[in-house]
């Protein structure tokens, strides 16, 4: 018998082959299929095999559970779809608390004398400071999944490898008002590009994670992340037009 799994946290190769691996040692298992870019694995059984029972077989970061099936015949349910609503918006919680936080500090700063062009570099130099943060935290692991819709990532491996010190100095020529126009000109390019990407990715409806918040935090691919990158786009534009 062949059942279908959804498997979350696989973010590279490694990990399908990891998955794959472990998943061939539970007993009673005879073939399995993983599929990298849909988040799901194809196992192949002798007996049925609880999920419990794979999900023990596999390491911590991987979760897994079966895919339902649709049924055409059947309704379409609202509670579910509120369901699944709630759980985008309470996955996208530490992002949204993140831009949050950034947009009151940013006024904050300028609380006596403010100023839109002001609080827009302080908001682009917090933003790039903070989010170059999370990826610090795994310089190893960010590449791989960064590279998995960032066009330019992918086709070059170091950009990936570099991009969160690029962040990093970006935000440092913002905050201390350096060089704005080569910052915002490289806004413009390296966003527009991972925008690109962000934009295939939705529009082809894969299940895959962000890499905005590096691999700290398990944040799902949405019209979010297109969202956050389009308001930085925004303001490199609007700051490039008063300064031209």
């Amino acid at each position: 018998m062949e059942h279908t799994y959804t498997i979350q946290g696989m973010t590279c190769g490694g990990c399908k082959a990891s998955v794959d691996k472990y998943l061939r040692k539970v007993d009673g298992v005879t073939q399995v299929l993983v599929h990298l870019e849909k988040a799901e694995a194809k196992v192949t059984m002798n007996t049925h095999i609880p999920t419990s029972i794979l999900q023990e077989g596999l390491p911590e970061k991987y979760t897994i559970a079966e895919k339902e099936s649709k049924n055409i015949f059947e309704p379409k349910q609202d509670s579910n779809t509120l369901v699944k609503e709630k759980n985008k918006l309470q996955q996208l919680q530490p992002l949204l608390l993140i831009l949050l936080y950034i947009t009151v500090a940013s006024n904050l700063l300028h609380y006596k004398n403010w100023s839109v062009s002001e609080v827009m570099l302080d908001f682009m130099g917090l933003f790039y400071i903070v989010f170059s943060f999370f990826k610090m935290l795994d310089l190893k692991g960010f590449p791989a999944s960064f590279s998995m819709y960032d066009p330019l990532a992918k086709r070059l491996p170091i950009y990936g490898r570099i991009y969160p010190f690029i962040e990093t100095a970006l935000g440092i020529l913002f905050l201390m008002r350096l060089e704005i126009q080569i910052a915002l000109i490289s806004t413009l390019v390296i966003l527009s590009i991972t925008t690109i990407g962000v934009t295939k990715t939705l529009l082809d409806k894969k299940t895959i994670r962000c890499a905005c918040l590096g691999t700290a935090l398990k944040l799902p691919m949405t019209e979010a992340t297109f969202i956050e990158n389009a308001i930085m786009i925004i303001m490199a534009i609007f700051m490039l037009l008063n300064i031209f």
